[in-house]
């Protein structure tokens, strides 16, 4: 992947990050890096040139000490130790490796003045599989993921108290880049600690992450959405086109449109259907079934559901695309007719991922929260119209059957309802007040990520209790089929897990299972083999 500062996309940082995919700076880039840096050391760095915050200044409260030229290089050592204060969990290897590769991005605009040995150091740690131990906690996502990004510059540098993940173990810094083949020390020269920690970077990359996993589950959504609809043979009508012509949000539209292409050609879905007898359905023996006119909000409201966290997607992918190549920290050099020089401003505030990460939170709370509902209809015959009782195979009481995987699934919908509460509405002032507004970016970015991880255990579990739903009521369904969608769906589920006809199990195993699967992405794939691509 060639990086020039202005083109990368969603798709490309996860490339990085979870496919290791590598990378190189654009000949464009490298050239620009190196007539900044020309400009830096040649007009800026003597001891009688003008106050310039970071490059020959100390930081925050210090922003007006300046730091002789002899002592610039101790100053970049002394700005990362003084910085490396983060704590808790370290980030995922995934979400590392985003942080490096969009601070590399970020320098290759040529805002930032760093010299071309930093940028090479990360193109080598993501292209040698370098991983820095990154603590996940500390940033208050403002003047940058300073604490994060402190540790990230530590390993870099080959800092004794670093630490760094290669080839799977977990090392000290310096033996990582021994074993890789890489000099243990970083020259680094004026501005470059300053540009490693400034910018919210960290908030970034797990805010990218969590972005394109949330992608990911939508689309599943519709899936479990239109298995759980053929189980309780329900109607049509709802997600006909003309109906929602008539309210024509786009994401409405489309879900509506994925739900009809799902189901078409199903016979489950039917009057005639509901005509057969099935387990424990209320009503008397011989009584025919009769229309139902229209089912319940889970079912019949789902694209006004659905259809707004799409939406909601569509617009953080733009704000998430447009910080990925956006220059963030703090001076940039600009040009203007005063040619060529650093101003300060304040892009390192992350307010823009702290609320659209506050935005996925909520909107994929609410898919979690409806999608669990129709777990719990499934496995209740009086809202599910007859099927059996918790889905229970075997001896009913001896097999207790799902209950406890639907109750599993509210307790994480509790848990998303706590954590969507807006972060960003929250801010401590910080540094002797110096930063008193901040965006708690990081929070944010974290517990949207935690509430999609969530999300994708609910909607794969509804994948797996539709599934089952579907596999008790085979044997006196016949005549009725499913749609072709559906059909394909379930076979490729049997693939990896069997209908549980016996029963009770250690039910774990199939929530586990069903997860992966829709996390490999073998669930859509079938489906879209029959029907083609979902929106």
């Amino acid at each position: 992947m060639i990086l020039d500062g202005s083109a990368v996309t969603l798709e490309q940082v996860i490339a990085v990050s979870k496919d290791e995919e590598m990378v190189e700076l654009s000949v464009g880039v490298r050239t620009r890096l190196a007539e900044t840096r020309a400009l830096i050391d040649g007009a800026w760095m003597t001891d009688d040139a003008p106050l310039i915050y970071s490059f020959n200044t100390g930081v925050g409260a210090f922003k007006d000490r300046r730091i002789a030229v002899e002592d610039i290089k101790q100053f970049q050592t002394s700005l990362i130790l003084a910085h490396a204060t983060g704590l808790g969990e370290p980030l995922s290897i995934a979400a590392t490796r985003a942080v490096m590769l969009l601070r590399l991005n970020a320098f290759c605009s040529d805002h930032s003045g760093v010299t071309l040995p930093v940028a090479d150091r990360l193109i080598d740690f993501l292209n040698k599989g370098l991983s820095p131990i990154i603590p996940a906690q500390g940033s208050v996502g403002a003047s940058g993921d300073l604490a994060p990004l402190a540790h990230m510059a530590g390993a870099l540098c080959g800092f004794d108290e670093a630490e760094i993940v290669f080839e799977g173990k977990r090392m000290p810094a310096r033996q990582a880049l021994q074993a890789a083949g890489l000099s243990l020390e970083l020259d680094l020269q004026s501005k470059d600690a300053s540009a490693l920690i400034n910018g919210s970077t960290v908030s970034l990359a797990v805010a990218a992450i969590a972005l394109s996993d949330a992608e990911q589950i939508t689309r599943h959504a519709d899936i479990g959405l239109s298995l759980s609809l053929e189980a309780m043979r329900c109607e049509k009508d709802a997600f006909v086109p003309a109906l929602h012509d008539a309210r024509p949000h786009p994401g409405q539209q489309l879900v509506a449109r994925n739900v009809a292409a799902l189901t078409r050609g199903s016979k489950r879905m039917s009057v005639e259907a509901r005509d057969v007898v099935f387990p424990d359905e209320n009503r008397g023996e011989g009584s025919p079934a009769v229309p139902r006119v229209q089912d319940t909000y889970s079912l019949r409201c789902a694209p006004q559901v659905h259809g707004p966290v799409r939406e909601a997607l569509i617009y953080a992918r733009s704000i998430v695309e447009r910080e990925i190549n956006s220059a963030t920290d703090n001076p940039l050099i600009v040009e203007d007719g005063a040619g060529r020089r650093a101003v300060s401003g304040g892009h390192f505030h992350g307010q823009y991922i702290a609320q659209v990460m506050d935005l996925l939170a909520i909107a994929m709370t609410d898919l979690g929260s409806i999608a669990e509902r129709r777990i719990a209809r499934l496995i209740d015959p009086a809202m599910s119209y007859g099927l059996p009782r918790n889905l229970a195979s075997g001896t009913p009481g001896l097999n207790t059957g799902y209950a406890t995987v639907q109750c599993s699934m509210s307790a994480l919908v509790m848990e998303n309802r706590t954590l969507s509460a807006p972060g960003s509405v929250d801010s401590i002032p910080g540094k002797g007040n110096a930063e008193d507004h901040v965006s708690n970016s990081m929070w944010c970015a974290r517990k949207a990520s935690q509430v999609v991880g969530n999300v994708h255990s609910i909607i794969a579990t509804e994948i797996l209790v539709a599934a089952q739903a579907l596999s008790l009521v085979d044997d006196i369904a016949g005549g009725h089929e499913t749609s072709p969608a559906t059909s394909a769906i379930m076979a490729s589920i049997r693939k990896k897990i069997p209908a549980r006809l016996e029963g009770d199990i250690w039910f774990a195993k199939d929530m586990d299972a069903i997860a992966s699967l829709v996390r490999e992405g073998a669930v859509l794939a079938a489906c879209e083999a029959v029907i083609g691509a979902l929106e």
